[in-house]
């Protein structure tokens, strides 16, 4: 569906088209995003509601964004976390081919003649294939978390399904689950115990809704598998790649099982936060999303639990104005492509990959932890919560540069966290490249990314902050000899090249 198409529809709906970001992304852009969930009609969202089979849970959310901005307050924890772990792990890690968007790849012009060539023809061997060959043989959730642990972080979301649809948890509402095929395990109840044992919050990524207009194959192919009554267009896979029929009443049944599929995460698995991608972005969908939210913050309410759910740009922000959210955690995609580049009020987070594709790939490049360390930083400078993804095998596996990457940051973290969790922004997030501030209360973190040569610091100078006292180094937690003087702060300058952060005091 083109920019076009989306946003003459959402004027033909009474949608408001949306203001430009504040992050420099133009409104078109920001619906070539909205426009990956299915285009649906206010009438199509009515069926799928009238064919919701469970009553909404009582408590005083009501799915009206009214009721949900009177009552949804930002969880302490998210506020204290600053660092978590993303996880990209399914179908598309088998195939470890260009990206997680195999599935979408593999029938489109650019990609099927490689599917051909490694698996066989489409007729033979569909996306659907890959399900016995994703068996997680190697997967063990309580060394996953031990490693999440060591790295420092204090929550952990995997996808619970991603553009595929295919279902990580043992569901009633799809067969095309990790319970009923493939590994026959519980891979989200599993891990999700694992990460509470460790202490660590657990969220759950849904990408599903994406997944009714995902694959488009080229019309060559489509003649072929239709001819063939194969794959994408065999019966009793229809309802796995929702493309043989994409009717108003199709659409409608798809979004009805895209949340009862919520319904069941939130209820079987109580997660800390549920993040949706951007397919949730359309104004036309409001009427669904805010019964997924009602339903979560009443069941949560029950359970005693703060939560939180999180999504991107707009989706639950209907004012088209991302900065007014109304229950929902904003979530930006890439540090330095989207994310804030400066301060920003209220609670946000940015995802951001530690390899060059989200989800596994043969020969993906891993970034070194000095460049994982800086984003981290600058993102909690700026206020915001940073989310690192990890990309394991389809064995279920965690490659080798990953890990070392993971415990490396651990190890910084260990020592010098005080100044990243339950921290805040300072007046001014940082000085050059490679000084960045926070603070708690009374305190100032000051944190140096490149630690050779003299530290000087402008913006402590005496004439334009309070009189310093005591500057100490973390991790050693030593005094450090200083002057402040008109033009700067002048610190004894650390282990060169290593990554430090002061403990600064005033009087």
């Amino acid at each position: 569906m083109t920019t076009a198409l989306v946003l003459g529809s959402a004027l033909a709906h009474g949608v408001e088209p949306p203001k430009p970001d504040p992050m420099g992304v133009p409104p078109s852009k920001l619906y070539d995003y909205g426009s990956m969930g299915p285009p649906a009609t206010p009438e199509v969202v009515q069926a799928a509601i009238a064919g919701l089979d469970m009553p909404p849970a009582p408590g005083p959310f009501q799915p009206t964004w009214k009721s949900i901005a009177a009552h949804y307050r930002t969880p302490d924890w998210f506020k204290q976390a600053q660092f978590g772990l993303f996880i990209h792990w399914g179908l598309y890690s088998v195939a470890a081919h260009r990206n997680e968007w195999y599935e979408k790849h593999m029938y489109s012009s650019a990609e099927s003649a490689w599917h051909a060539e490694h698996f066989g023809p489409h007729e033979r061997f569909g996306y659907k294939d890959l399900i016995p060959r994703f068996t997680a043989r190697k997967f063990d959730p309580d060394a996953w978390a031990a490693l999440f642990k060591a790295a420092g972080a204090r929550f952990v979301m995997p996808a619970a399904q991603h553009h595929d649809n295919f279902a990580l948890w043992d569901s009633r509402h799809t067969p095309f689950n990790a319970k009923a095929m493939g590994p026959r395990r519980d891979l989200i109840g599993e891990l999700g115990v694992a990460v509470r044992k460790q202490g660590m919050k657990y969220g759950l990524g849904n990408h599903g809704v994406e997944n009714f207009t995902f694959i488009n194959p080229t019309a060559a192919l489509e003649t072929r598998l239709r001819s063939a009554r194969a794959d994408l267009f065999d019966p009793a896979w229809s309802d796995f790649y929702n493309v043989a029929d994409r009717s108003p009443a199709a659409m409608a049944r798809f979004l009805t099982n895209w949340t009862e599929r919520n319904f069941e995460l939130i209820d079987k698995y109580q997660p800390d936060i549920l993040w949706f991608d951007n397919g949730a972005n359309l104004r036309v969908l409001d009427p669904l999303k805010l019964r997924v939210a009602a339903y979560y913050y009443n069941r949560a309410a029950d359970w005693g639990k703060q939560v939180s759910i999180s999504s991107k740009y707009v989706a639950y922000a209907p004012s088209n104005d991302d900065s007014r959210q109304i229950g929902s955690i904003i979530d930006f995609e890439k540090v330095g492509r989207r994310s804030p580049p400066d301060i920003r009020p209220g609670p946000w987070m940015v995802d951001d990959n530690l390899g060059s594709t989200w989800g596994y790939t043969e020969g993906m490049s891993v970034a070194p932890m000095e460049t994982i360390l800086r984003r981290l930083v600058d993102t909690v400078a700026k206020g915001g919560t940073y989310l690192l993804n990890i990309s394991p095998r389809g064995d279920g596996s965690i490659p080798d540069d990953q890990k070392q990457v993971l415990l490396a940051l651990g190890a910084w973290l260990e020592a010098h966290g005080e100044a990243i969790y339950a921290s805040t922004p300072w007046k001014q997030y940082g000085e050059g490249e490679d000084i960045r501030f926070t603070r708690k209360g009374e305190v100032l973190y000051a944190i140096v990314l490149n630690g050779a040569g003299p530290v000087r610091i402008a913006a402590l100078a005496s004439g334009r902050t309070g009189r310093i006292a005591h500057v100490e180094l973390l991790g050693e937690n030593r005094p450090v000899s200083f002057r402040q003087d008109a033009q700067a702060l002048s610190l004894e300058a650390p282990q060169a090249g290593v990554p430090r952060a002061y403990r600064i005091r005033f009087h």
